[in-house]
């Protein structure tokens, strides 16, 4: 939610005028913080008894008889996993709400699409930046020469400049990068706005790389752009954000929705297909009530420069070692210093790939870990927004409560056979917590499955309803097998921090090559023998709870079969021949998209 085009402003010691904070003392101002305020209180009640609730539920049950060490271990470790399904929920429902329930449908982000859809000149200029280290250069400035292209037919294109930031250290990389950027500025005309810069060192990795841009270009520009090496955006989407943030000085930073570009991978399809739905809901209700302390995820979004010079710095925060996961801290510090932070929740033409295999994925998500985990050390800012603090908080809880999952299931076979001794144990309690929370933790998907049967022609974007109707149900049994595939993994990962070891923050594989029998039972054989022995414990106390607990324990013992299927090429192929798990791009890509695919 926006608080207004009113802003206060001062002059520095040239006489030049910032903005420093949005101005609390107009009635617009006020009116909009109260209505703000009000919503986060409506959440975190909800949020809160929801909680609570389970928690209470789950003590009942598993004190009965009295307290065991078991009883609290189980309650302890739903505590600790049950935040992530819940939030989950009820930021789905209220974008459920706010796209089919309000009279005037969803008012989050509404004024600044009207404010995008003005067509005034550009006052500004802008930095595209992409950062590479390590990446394919050929692949990566395909998407940057299309931004650029796409730039262009806006007949904005002249407000716009072009960097490559290499953090690279293979001299093979090196050497093919300055050869792809040399090729490009001598075909281009407008070959000075195009530029390559590499550092000799990764200090600070990615956001060390943009703060070095910053400091040297930076004063030639009022925003910047960043891009990851699989980023692409349509020109319209750019001017779109562009002219939002010229129009609202308050704002620091905007994020746009990213969603994923068409794929021949059958993993990176089904994927994408449920973030495609999921996002939708969940993005629109948690943008109704985070309002100006939004999310950043570090690309695609756009970047008021001299804010993010003076007040986002990383240096310091951390006693020892550099900020992994940066994105999410410099939205907490640009909200500190009084600029908002938003994520437009629509689909404007921003988009990324996903990973091409479950073990890419699995990578992805322990690079992710390992940064999320510092934010330990920073919940103690001083200064910072409440809700800042929560949305550091909620990036810990969301990898925190994965080995809090898989301790629950392991303590599962000891619970039962407590159970058995017990007549009185209320054994139809716990099959509601759980069915409960398994609704919980696919709310945003079935979320986005009746939010694209509501609106007028979605259904026909994802290919018709039988393509429509077999994605959705592929992506369900997909997520929730993924899902004990990568709890046993990031619990494993996560006791190697404890023990101070960790991952190297390098290029990406980015394209699908099939993955080996061999090599997935090599990085598989935890969750087969996690799952065997879960399975075997079970079926000897009690055969019908293998059963019923299918839905969150099948990936434990399918991991190997399920990675190799669905990282096959031929698979992929056979996905994309018949548009299985398609989304609307497969079926009516727009040119950035088929200029991509072409590979021109």
């Amino acid at each position: 939610m926006t608080i207004g085009a009113e802003h206060e402003r001062v002059s520095d010691l040239n006489g030049t005028i910032v903005v420093e904070a949005p101005s609390l003392t107009t009635p617009r101002g006020q009116e909009a913080i109260a209505a703000l305020t009000k919503r986060r209180r409506l959440v975190l009640f909800l949020n809160s008894a929801t909680w609570l609730l389970i928690v209470i539920a789950a003590g009942a049950i598993f004190s009965t008889g009295g307290w065991t060490v078991l009883g609290a271990l189980m309650v302890i470790c739903l505590a600790f996993g049950a935040p992530w399904p819940v939030l989950g929920f009820w930021n789905a429902v209220i974008g459920l709400w706010q796209l089919h329930g309000t009279k005037g449908k969803a008012e989050t982000g509404q004024l600044y699409l009207d404010e995008a859809a003005d067509q005034s000149p550009l006052t500004v200029n802008t930095a595209v930046l992409m950062t590479l280290r390590n990446e394919d250069p050929a692949r990566a400035l395909l998407r940057l020469k299309t931004v650029k292209a796409s730039l262009d037919r806006t007949h904005e294109g002249a407000r716009f400049s072009y960097f490559v930031l290499s953090d690279s250290d293979r001299e093979d990389v090196i050497r093919r990068e300055e050869a792809e950027v040399a090729a490009w500025r001598n075909a281009d005309p407008d070959r000075e706005r195009i530029i390559y810069r590499r550092r000799k060192d990764n200090s600070g990795f990615k956001a060390g790389n943009l703060r070095e841009f910053a400091r040297h270009w930076g004063s030639d520009y009022e925003f910047m752009l960043p891009l990851d090496a699989d980023s692409l955006m349509t020109g319209e989407a750019i001017v779109a954000l562009v002219r939002i943030m010229q129009k609202n000085p308050q704002i620091g930073i905007l994020q746009s929705l990213v969603v994923g570009t068409p794929s021949s991978s059958a993993f990176a399809r089904i994927f994408q297909f449920g973030m495609r739905l999921g996002m939708r809901t969940y993005t629109m209700g948690q943008a109704w009530w985070v309002g100006d302390c939004g999310p950043f995820w570090g690309h695609n979004a756009l970047l008021r420069i001299e804010p993010y010079l003076q007040h986002c710095a990383l240096d310091g925060l951390l006693k020892r070692g550099q900020i992994l996961s940066h994105d999410q801290v410099e939205a907490v510090l640009m909200r500190k210093a009084g600029y908002e932070v938003h994520v437009l929740p629509v689909e404007t033409g921003s988009y990324e790939d996903n990973p091409p295999d479950a073990l890419e994925f699995m990578r992805r998500d322990a690079r992710w870990c390992q940064g999320n985990m510092q934010y330990l050390k920073l919940l103690g800012m001083k200064g910072i927004e409440p809700v800042s603090r929560f949305q550091l908080l909620w990036a810990i809880l969301m990898f925190l409560g994965v080995p809090a999952w898989t301790l629950l299931a392991a303590l599962f076979p000891l619970a039962m056979l407590r159970a058995q001794d017990q007549a009185d144990f209320p054994w139809y309690a716990v099959e509601i917590i759980y069915a409960l929370l398994l609704a919980m933790h696919l709310a945003p998907k079935l979320a986005g499955i009746v939010d694209a049967i509501l609106t007028r022609g979605e259904v026909r974007r994802f290919g018709g309803w039988l393509r429509f109707a077999s994605g959705a149900i592929i992506e369900i049994i997909f997520s929730l097998i993924l899902g004990a595939v990568t709890t046993i993994r990031t619990s494993i990962f996560m006791f190697g921090l404890i023990i101070g070891k960790s991952v190297v923050w390098n290029g990406q594989r980015r394209d699908g090559e099939g993955v080996t029998w061999a090599d997935a039972l090599r990085w598989l054989w935890p969750q087969f023998l996690f799952g065997s022995s879960l399975y075997l414990a079970m079926a000897l106390i009690s055969p019908a709870a293998v059963i019923w607990s299918l839905p969150l324990t099948a990936g434990y013992v399918l991991a190997v079969p399920f990675v190799v299927f669905t990282a096959s090429p031929a698979v992929g192929r056979f996905f994309r021949r018949h548009g299985i798990a398609g989304i609307p791009e497969d079926f009516a890509p727009p040119v950035e998209i088929r200029a991509v695919q072409a590979g021109i």
